[in-house]
């Protein structure tokens, strides 16, 4: 259904280092620059992708938005949160964790970036 997500950032390296760490923790490569400084993560399944606004206004995250990124299991979800937590991320919603759904139980944990988006490592339990 996508073909790519991007986010702004106001501190393109502090979120590059973010991200790699926690991309990083579910096996991804780390981020590439372009020529006009944005750096993409590419993966077999889509990309993802952070700028500085085009407009040249700071940064801000969507109240109400969360990007979700695919864990294997609760392990590598806790891994992927406790890599954000080290390389500037904070916690969000509740500690990572099994919650019941509509679509089943979940395993999920929350951060938010340097720039205060929303991101998620959601594991769908058998």
């Amino acid at each position: 259904m996508y073909s790519h997500i991007m986010v702004g950032a106001n501190d393109i390296q502090a979120s590059k280092v973010f991200y790699d760490a926690v991309l990083g923790a579910m096996g991804h490569e780390p981020g590439v620059f372009d020529e006009k400084g944005r750096c993409f993560y590419f993966t077999e399944s889509g990309i993802f992708a952070l700028t500085t606004p085009i407009d040249g206004n700071p940064a801000t995250h969507g109240n109400g938005s969360t990007i979700g990124f695919a864990a294997k299991d609760p392990a590598q979800a806790d891994a992927w949160h406790a890599a954000g937590l080290a390389n500037g991320g904070t916690s969000c919603e509740d500690a990572p964790g099994v919650r019941e759904s509509g679509l089943g139980k979940l395993y999920l944990a929350y951060l938010r970036d340097p720039s205060g988006n929303k991101i998620c490592a959601l594991h769908r339990m058998g």
